[in-house]
């Protein structure tokens, strides 16, 4: 096909993907390669980097195999975000697992943290709340793995970095470590105020800066390809971003007002905002992005939505997604029966890593259908519930909510969030949104959508879920779910 195009590779938590963009903004072609999260402890979360790697170059010629790869203008990254590994410099050998998101492995780093007097500050350094969601506390935790590892790290011997990092690392044959302000700004180590790695962070959690990656805007060169087996030498690297951070961009976030919920293992809801909120609702504060004009977002992550469903599948030996969707909505409610998937703790808004998981609400009625509507039905609830923060928080109202992501794939879930939330659904028909959302970085960098109004130009398909206004229920059972909630939530005492 003979036609500039850009590369975009999404590295997410079970696929690694790569679409090609054209100059006109249509996806040209697709790969998808699947990779492995193991659990090799309760509340561990890990993969290998290597086989990351792998899955990502096969993807890459998955999704070349049908174009003239002269025509390559420029490769772009959206990932998944906080997760982190530690590599040799010398070597490019990785030494740690990739430490998924997901993984609580640090809990105990992280209550140690919290008792220090500069942890107060944390949160208007960085916009979050100390948790093992974010990689500080992984890295800590790795450096002490690792034989002599902090003084490895002052001497500039390893490289602890993202997925991102990992990628351009492998894409430029060592030559580049880097990352970018809105995969920065979730280290909990950069200081979004003055868009650097802070000094009082770093002391705090006892990281050499040594060891972290150069921090660019997300859209610029940030080296070439060098010795990939799918890519010609020499093609520039354009653009990286967070997964949410690239599909709210893929959305049209730069537009006022525009909130998106990106569903998947987790899940996480996002908006553009002049300034960070006014009242500490459990909603963070992030850096969106930086394409020539540094953004920033109020945003809240959600751990457990499509793996809680997934969890749900397993429990009931029902496999099939499709089929216990078919069962759950086979009956008319969810028979007072709720799922809060607290597998992990909870995520925004309530920050309570000790949560563990609960099903209430059982009678001699229950059936399993029951019980899968009401692993689906938790997926919206707590979307709805940081959904309604985000609104207080920000002292904002927002009249649509822009979905993407695989659970968004489910209509009667999204009905269902619809008619929760009393307001239409945008779901994205471009499932790949992320990587989309990191294409059009990456062509503000070459120049062919100069203008925000040139990226609105171009035609978007959407199917837009408006909400029933007659359902009466939903209310009421959502006052039953935060009851569900408060039962969940760890007490000391209890």
């Amino acid at each position: 096909m003979s036609q500039p195009f850009i590369l975009a590779i999404d590295e997410g938590t079970t696929n690694a993907k790569a679409i090609s963009v054209s100059q006109t903004g249509d996806v040209l072609s697709k790969g998808s390669v699947p990779v492995q999260l193991v659990f090799p402890h309760p509340g561990w979360a890990e993969q290998d980097p290597e086989k990351i790697w792998v899955a990502t170059e096969e993807a890459i010629a998955a999704c070349l195999m049908d174009l003239d790869k002269s025509f390559l203008a420029g490769v772009a990254i959206s990932n998944q975000r906080e997760s982190v590994l530690i590599w040799e410099r010398s070597s490019g050998e990785a030494l740690t697992p990739l430490v998924s998101w997901q993984c609580r492995r640090s809990e105990d780093i992280c209550a140690e943290i919290a008792k220090k007097p500069e942890a107060d500050l944390v949160k208007s350094l960085t916009g979050s709340v100390i948790d093992p969601l974010f990689p500080a506390s992984k890295i800590r935790w790795l450096l002490d793995s690792i034989e002599n590892g902090t003084q490895r790290a002052l001497r500039g011997e390893l490289c602890a970095g993202t997925v991102d990092s990992w990628l351009v690392w492998k894409l430029t044959g060592g030559e580049q470590f880097v990352t970018d302000v809105s995969n920065a700004s979730r280290y909990q180590l950069f200081n979004i105020n003055t868009f650097s790695w802070d000094p009082l962070l770093l002391d705090l959690y006892q990281i050499p800066e040594q060891c972290l990656p150069e921090v660019r805007p997300s859209a610029g060169e940030r080296g070439v390809t060098s010795g990939v087996s799918c890519i010609i030498d020499g093609v520039p690297i354009l653009a990286q971003a967070g997964d949410s951070h690239a599909a709210l961009y893929g959305q049209g976030g730069y537009n006022h007002g525009v909130v998106k919920a990106t569903y998947g293992t987790g899940s996480s809801l996002m908006v553009c905002v002049e300034d960070a909120p006014k009242h500490d609702l459990g909603v963070s504060t992030t850096v969106a992005w930086d394409d020539g004009k540094p953004m920033i977002a109020m945003e809240g992550n959600i751990t457990h939505t499509g793996s809680g469903v997934k969890f749900i599948s397993r429990l009931l030996g029902i496999e099939d997604i499709n089929k216990l969707s078919d069962l759950a909505w086979s009956v008319e409610d969810n028979g007072g029966v709720f799922f809060v998937p607290a597998l992990a703790g909870l995520g925004a808004p309530y920050w309570d890593a000790k949560s563990r998981g609960l099903i209430t609400g059982l009678t001699d009625a229950a059936s399993q259908a029951h019980i899968a509507r009401a692993a689906f039905e938790s997926v919206a609830y707590q979307v709805a519930d940081l959904f309604f923060a985000m609104q207080l928080s920000g002292g904002m109202k927002f009249s649509a909510l822009s979905v993407d992501g695989g659970p968004s794939r489910n209509i009667e879930l999204m009905q269902f969030q619809a008619d929760l939330l009393q307001i239409p659904i945008i779901r994205s028909e471009i499932s790949e949104i992320s990587a989309l959302g990191s294409a059009f970085m990456a062509g503000r960098a070459l120049n062919w959508w100069p203008e925000y109004r040139d990226l609105n130009a171009i035609p978007r398909k959407v199917k837009i879920i408006k909400p029933n206004s007659e359902n009466v229920k939903v209310k009421e059972k959502y006052k039953q779910w935060k009851m569900a909630i408060e039962r969940t939530r760890y007490s000391p005492n209890s």
